[in-house]
């Protein structure tokens, strides 16, 4: 009778270790995935606005190198297209994060609700992870303002759906931890039936 004990014990230790791993592993995915949407090439539709700031009305990921398309006015009030590669976009990445080191950047300033920045801001808004690294886009969007204002100048559809669904995956995480849904009470209900 005691062997039978020990072997329905350990599959029940067993079978609650799996459950714990699994749900570790769920949320280590959705890190890496809101990292990899960071460090991942972009394709971006940039547009001037008549006050001169520029918003992002397109973002997609893309396979290649990262590219944007720049729409401008010109000096007769005509709206004219130029694309700009990644060297472009990347220089003018660097040359603002060399702003917010000094903090002269316009992406710190507080967000007074007008929408857009600079072209270089913009730029950096949107794709520092992909084009100055994951570490450099980390620390910027942990910065208050920046991140404020970040959001100010990504008007793309693409930029609202990630946002929700990092947040729901945000919520599921709590989930998991707080103990609230129904996914983790069978789990803490099983453990505590075996366990005792």
């Amino acid at each position: 009778m005691k062997y039978i004990y020990s072997i329905a014990s350990g599959v029940a230790l067993g079978s609650a270790g799996i459950a714990m791993m699994s749900i570790l592993s769920g949320c280590e995915s959705s890190q890496q995935q809101q990292e990899q949407k960071q460090q991942q090439n972009k394709f971006l539709v940039i547009e001037q606005l008549s006050d001169g700031k520029y918003v992002v009305v397109e973002e997609l990921p893309t396979e290649g190198p990262s590219r944007a398309i720049i729409r401008e006015i010109d000096a007769n009030g005509n709206k004219t297209e130029r694309i700009m590669s990644e060297a472009e976009m990347k220089a003018l990445a660097e040359q603002e994060y060399k702003k917010v080191q000094d903090g002269t950047s316009e992406t710190l300033s507080s967000s007074e609700g007008s929408a857009g920045m600079g072209l270089a801001g913009t730029i950096l808004a949107v794709a520092a992870g992909s084009l100055l690294g994951n570490m450099i886009g980390n620390a910027l969007m942990n910065n208050k303002n920046f991140s404020q204002r970040a959001s100010t100048v990504n008007q793309s559809a693409y930029n609202r759906s990630a946002s929700g669904t990092s947040s729901a995956a945000s919520s599921t995480k709590k989930s998991y931890f707080g103990g609230s849904s129904a996914t983790s009470s069978p789990s803490s209900s099983s453990t505590s039936t075996y366990g005792g």
